[in-house]
């Protein structure tokens, strides 16, 4: 039941059989929000199938992604690394979908008694640190063809199948750009035969050709995952 979620599958057998009484399945819908600013995280989902974003907004009202959660993740980390809740950011569901979803209360009673679960939830902390650094560097120093182009396949290493409901308003918003830049970029690598774009649905087409377009960060960060964690993804080319 659980070992859909990668970060869930590389815990010790003892460890996960002792946590599935707590480990409940749900299911998300696009737009639910699972933790606004200044709330206390009560819940830590693994993903299963959706991916989920963690986003900022400024005072202005825009909005960017700083860090991309799905099935090879969780959410809520804070709960039990010393915090109870976040000032600032935002937890959304991104692409609907299922999560196995715990009490974060038991999870931090185990982990301060429990090595197997420190040790992994560490790694994984290290991991996604590693993702937030990179996405910054990213955002800072590469053209948006490069961001949209990593920014896809971060998405579609998250889901089953290569069709992705997203929309350009989201795809803007999670990149911290206007929907103009993302609407003629995505019209480029449309026109590439990369992707195919039509009302929400985008299709990745040619996968190998999309990595080709995109900056480093991609990779970098995968490989990061599978050193700390020996993460290995649905199987793509």
């Amino acid at each position: 039941m659980t070992a859909q979620n990668r970060l869930l599958s590389v815990m010790p057998e003892a460890l996960l059989e002792k946590l599935a009484p707590h480990l409940k399945r749900v299911a998300l819908s696009r737009g639910d929000r699972l933790h606004d600013p200044g709330e206390t995280i009560y819940d830590i989902y693994f993903p299963l199938d959706c991916v989920l974003s963690i986003t900022i907004t400024m005072q202005d009202g825009t909005t960017a992604e700083t860090g991309l959660v799905g099935v090879r993740e969780a959410i809520g980390l804070n709960a039990f690394m010393g915090g109870k809740e976040t000032t600032q950011t935002t937890y959304i569901v991104q692409i609907p979908g299922s999560a196995m979803k715990i009490d974060a209360q038991i999870l931090r009673e185990e982990f301060d008694c429990n090595k197997d679960l420190r040790d992994v939830m560490l790694r994984y902390t290290q991991a996604f640190i590693a993702q937030i650094s990179q996405t910054t560097a990213c955002n800072s120093l590469h053209r948006i063809e490069q961001r949209l182009a990593r920014w896809l396949l971060e998405v579609d290493d998250r889901v089953e199948g290569d069709e992705l409901k997203l929309t350009q308003e989201l795809m803007a918003d999670m990149l911290g750009v206007r929907r103009a830049g993302v609407t003629q970029t995505a019209q480029k690598l449309q026109e590439s035969g990369l992707i195919s774009y039509q009302r929400g649905h985008i299709h990745v087409l040619n996968r190998s050709g999309l990595k080709a377009c995109a900056c480093e960060c991609f990779q970098t960060v995968k490989d990061e995952y599978d050193r700390l964690l020996g993460l290995h993804h649905k199987i793509l080319p």
